[in-house]
């Protein structure tokens, strides 16, 4: 749990993403998450998890610098599949997790808050999945979350276009629960996890549990297909020259192999 740390208040456990400048998911934070979830699950203490990022932004999107170390279509496919699992494990959990999003959430970042049970936002916030801009599709089951919140067509055209939509808009659209000005975020979360963790705690857990009866099995093989999908992308000639023109900050110029 190096880039996170954890105090707990009144059976919420508050867990903070620090890792500057960008609170971008390298595997490692993202092991991370896996091991806070392991911490707080067997401890009566926690009843509610609020999830947030220190600094500007909850999380601006995976650690692409990262992609620059991993060579083979199978690699990146098993890094989508360890994304997955971990995000798939946050929406299944048996605690209530409450995403506070300020600044960004994007790519990566927009992933982790969609396997959260609660998103609220700030007003200004964005929240998008603009991996087409570097010749990359999502890789953390964004393309099956997304379309379950906000619909294929308003799905299809934020995947399209890479263009995010703003918290206040999130909200209408049914990705996220309530909008706040970013100076009362944190304590409109606070206040709706004190009321969430005076349930009684067997039943949150069987209420979760109901929750997940409404996936089926296409969503499980879209989960999959994305992750397969996601290694065969990443090691395309368009994909190394989004990554790289990322890291140049300048335009990608895709020529389609």
């Amino acid at each position: 749990m190096e880039f996170l740390s954890m105090t707990i208040e009144e059976h919420v456990a508050i867990v903070s993403i620090n890792r500057p400048p960008a609170n971008a998911l390298s595997s490692g934070l993202i092991r991370g998450i896996d091991q806070m979830l392991d911490a707080v699950e067997q401890d009566d203490a926690v009843r509610v998890i609020v999830l947030h990022g220190e600094g500007k932004f909850f999380s601006a999107g995976a650690d692409i610098k990262e992609f620059t170390t991993v060579s083979t279509g199978e690699e990146f496919s098993k890094l989508s599949s360890a994304g997955q699992h971990v995000f798939e494990r946050l929406e299944n959990f048996s605690k209530p997790i409450i995403a506070a999003i300020h600044g960004a959430a994007l790519g990566g970042g927009l992933e982790l808050a969609m396997g959260c049970h609660i998103r609220l936002v700030t007003e200004k916030a964005k929240l998008g999945l603009p991996e087409l801009q570097l010749g990359l599709i999502p890789g953390f089951a964004g393309s099956q979350r997304l379309p379950r919140y906000v619909g294929t067509a308003k799905a299809a055209e934020m995947l399209l276009t890479s263009e995010p939509i703003t918290g206040t808009e999130a909200v209408r659209l049914g990705l996220a629960n309530h909008a706040y000005p970013e100076e009362e975020l944190l304590s409109k979360t606070m206040e709706l996890a004190r009321k969430i963790a005076k349930k009684s705690p067997v039943a949150m857990k069987a209420a979760l549990r109901m929750l997940q009866y409404m996936k089926t099995d296409s969503y499980y093989e879209g989960v999959k297909a994305e992750a397969d999908s996601f290694g065969e992308v990443f090691v395309t000639a368009d994909a190394k020259e989004g990554i790289q023109a990322f890291i140049e900050k300048r335009e990608p110029h895709f020529k389609g192999n």
